[in-house]
């Protein structure tokens, strides 16, 4: 599914701005990473996609549908999200926290006595081997499990529905180089495989580089970089990196052309 943000605004409660009048298009199936420093926007932008957050101006498309309180209930169940600190029930089992990503879809009967159908647990069998997860860490308690493995319980979830638009705020903050880059592959791989559209929040430039199709790079609620991780140059860091309390004006760089 695409996604189109029309001159996305959002200013804070207290007047503090977030974005300005952000204009961007992600095509279905693309890999697409929001890069830039803590509070550049980057987590407040990807929100706006499930409604998370409302812009305070202009709106979101989802394959040229508004996303609005009519449109939400049913878009939500093809939008999956990744969260930096895992959003997983601690004491429930890995099977248990896998299987959440399906409740938006069954019966609530279900939910409350825990019966599945054969169907939806083969496919959470299925899914934490995508990972790389086996047959202990379905009855393992989330909390037993180490930074790593709860995210890749975290992705399974993520797929239990086939989203067509994935969501991932910050998904590797938490882990380790190696487990960071392990993490992210098979993220990108899971895509892939489902046909989903990424949108990705990250701050580490070493891993956009190496996992995004396109770097969309924000800097104070602004898209001030849009193009092929290898078209990134030093001048474009310089401003995309910047102490909040350095004037950007004669800085903010030409949009590179967008992938």
């Amino acid at each position: 599914m695409e996604i189109h943000f029309q001159n996305i605004g959002k200013v804070w409660p207290d007047g503090t701005p977030a974005l300005h009048e952000v204009e961007l298009t992600v095509p279905a199936g693309q890999f697409c990473v929001l890069l830039g420093h803590s509070g550049a926007g980057k987590s407040t932008l990807l929100r706006c996609v499930n409604g998370l957050e409302t812009p305070t101006s202009g709106g979101v498309c989802i394959d040229g549908q508004p996303v609005d309180r009519t449109s939400l209930p049913a878009l939500r169940r093809r939008i999956a999200m990744v969260h930096q600190h895992f959003g997983l029930v601690p004491r429930a089992s890995g099977a248990a926290n896998v299987m959440a990503g399906a409740v938006p879809v069954m019966p609530l009967w279900r939910v409350l006595t825990g019966l599945y159908p054969a169907a939806s647990r083969r496919r959470v069998c299925d899914l934490l081997k995508a990972v790389g997860l086996d047959e202990v860490h379905l009855r393992r308690r989330a909390e037993q499990l180490s930074g790593g493995q709860q995210q890749r319980l975290g992705l399974a979830r993520a797929f239990m529905l086939d989203p067509a638009i994935l969501l991932a705020d910050e998904p590797v903050a938490s882990l380790d180089p190696a487990l960071a880059r392990e993490v992210l592959g098979l993220l990108k791989a899971q895509a892939r495989e489902h046909g989903s559209t990424v949108l990705c929040s990250l701050h580490q430039l070493d891993l956009a580089r190496a996992f995004a199709d396109r770097i969309v790079a924000l800097h104070r609620g602004r898209v001030i970089f849009d193009g092929a991780p290898d078209t990134l140059n030093t001048r474009d860091l310089a401003v995309i990196y910047a102490r909040d309390d350095v004037p950007l004006t004669d800085g903010v760089l030409p949009l590179k052309e967008a992938v």
